[in-house]
């Protein structure tokens, strides 16, 4: 049986690190913080026996937003996940973004924990869940009480004989770190979910980007000393000839020549919104980046800090202001020339998504640019939200109280922008805004967000919704508590 790794999803306080205390005897709440706020902050770390004796490697990460990131990097090595939705909440803000994110990652075996099924009626959350995620089995369990944990492992050992594991595919060692710690006498320990290969004492590796050589001097997978361990294992690797600063999280351990670090990557992308300017998550690592359409669901990511990418490899796609998971995809090319969209361009990208051998040299300077399909036109029904948005002005409704598809269609044809998480502006709405922002701004050197409240005579939560779409925008910049004007907008 593969070896195989468990993540864990789900809306904060709905009992992840709980269910998987009562799982496995272990409290991954490791911190003191954590301990202390009853919340998970950092990722962490248990082995799970199943009925049949497969031990999985279980990563639990945090349910707050904001620690969606932290969520992200956990998520990236994952086989199959266990979503807990709580009994007396239903689906939930984060129940709905970290099921985006196992999506984006192509995580579409696991199991749904409807937990604390002691306190309420499961139904509705069993229901609300199923709707999410249709594939999964969902199971009602109760930590306080016990019920359900076994039918909990069996299904999970159900959904562990689905997924085929890591260790038989083609590839060297790959290690993303998303921990790195001294041990007095030992040196440098590095911890990751294995992606590819397998890591042995004494191998030779590199840790990337940097490029620095170290010696794999020990092997432990869930505190046991190995002689190896194979993909698809939580694995920590005690590194001889580097010091603890000269890796940290988000760094890469490799061996052999086959990967290299990499400014830009041609991708495949899944995508609900399209901004320029983006954050990109691959492995353990985030950067910012250029999103550049090169024709429908084609795109190159042009990123300020190098990732180390393989092609097949998933990525997730992230707003930078408002922070929002948009979706992701696939790497195609994770080391391309800087180009533009050509037709040629769209061929070789097909064919590599297709899976076929990529027998032609990079892309050429662009040439003939493909348009972007046309969005449908919109509909009476799409006419009339925007209607209502331009009438909203600056303080738009909520966007539960839109109609969906309209919604969909409006920011399709660029006539309806996110604001904050759960609304959206008219641009005619957000140009008002701004140009009073460029005004007071270029008058008094900045502008508050009291400033911007007043002037506007609208309440602190749109006006910070509206300072932090200026600055996704590159519009403004934040200094301290203030907003100054970016060089581009003030001239």
């Amino acid at each position: 049986m593969a070896p195989l790794t468990l993540g864990t999803a789900g809306h904060i306080d709905h009992g992840k690190t709980a269910l998987v205390r009562a799982l496995t005897g272990v409290d991954t709440d490791r911190l003191p913080e954590e301990q202390e706020r009853g919340i998970s902050i950092a990722l962490g770390y248990a082995p799970l026996t199943l009925p049949s004796g497969r031990r999985l490697s279980v990563v639990d990460v945090p349910g707050h937003e904001r620690f969606v990131r932290t969520m992200v990097a956990g998520a990236t090595g994952i086989d199959l996940y266990l979503m807990t939705v709580a009994a007396d909440d239903g689906v939930m803000p984060q129940t709905i973004e970290h099921a985006t994110v196992l999506a984006a990652l192509g995580v579409d075996t696991g199991v749904v924990a409807i937990t604390k099924s002691d306190l309420a009626d499961p139904a509705r959350a069993r229901s609300e869940a199923a709707e999410l995620l249709p594939a999964a089995e969902a199971i009602a369990v109760s930590v306080k009480t016990g019920d359900g944990l076994d039918e909990l492992r069996t299904a999970l050992e159900r959904a562990a004989t689905q997924v085929s594991g890591r260790a038989d595919q083609p590839g060297g060692l790959r290690l993303h770190v998303d921990r790195v710690f001294s041990i007095r006498g030992a040196g440098t320990v590095v911890t990751g979910t294995l992606w590819s290969g397998a890591a042995g004492r004494g191998d030779e590796v590199t840790v990337l980007p940097a490029g620095r050589r170290a010696r794999v001097r020990g092997v432990e997978v869930h505190d046991e000393p190995v002689e190896r361990a194979v993909a698809g294992q939580r694995v920590a690797l005690n590194l001889a000839g580097l010091a603890r600063d000269e890796v940290a999280r988000g760094d890469v351990i490799v061996a052999g020549e086959d990967v290299q670090p990499s400014y830009r990557v041609d991708a495949a992308l899944q995508l609900e919104e399209r901004p320029s300017r983006i954050a990109v998550h691959h492995g353990t690592r985030e950067s910012p980046a250029r999103l550049v359409e090169l024709g429908g669901r084609y795109f190159q990511l042009r990123l300020e800090q190098p990732i180390v990418p393989l092609r097949g490899d998933r990525l997730v796609i992230r707003s930078l202001s408002p922070p929002d998971t948009l979706g992701g995809g696939v790497v195609l090319d994770p080391a391309p020339p800087r180009h533009g969209p050509s037709r040629d361009l769209l061929a070789r990208l097909a064919r590599l998504e297709r899976g076929e051998p990529d027998a032609e040299p990079a892309a050429p300077a662009p040439v003939a640019p493909l348009a972007a399909p046309e969005a449908p036109p919109l509909d009476a029904a799409a006419l009339a939200v925007e209607e209502r948005l331009r009438a909203a002005g600056h303080e738009p409704p909520p966007d539960d109280e839109l109609d969906p598809a309209a919604l969909q269609a409006l920011r399709a044809h660029g006539r309806a922008i996110r604001l904050g998480r759960d609304r959206h502006i008219h641009p005619d709405a957000l140009a008002a805004v701004q140009a009073r922002v460029e005004a007071i701004a270029a008058r008094d050197g900045e502008i508050t967000l009291a400033g911007l409240r007043d002037e506007l005579g609208t309440s602190r939560r749109f006006a910070q919704a509206l300072l932090e779409a200026l600055d996704a925008a590159r519009v403004t910049l934040r200094v301290g508590d203030a907003r100054v004007l970016r060089r581009r907008a003030a001239g």
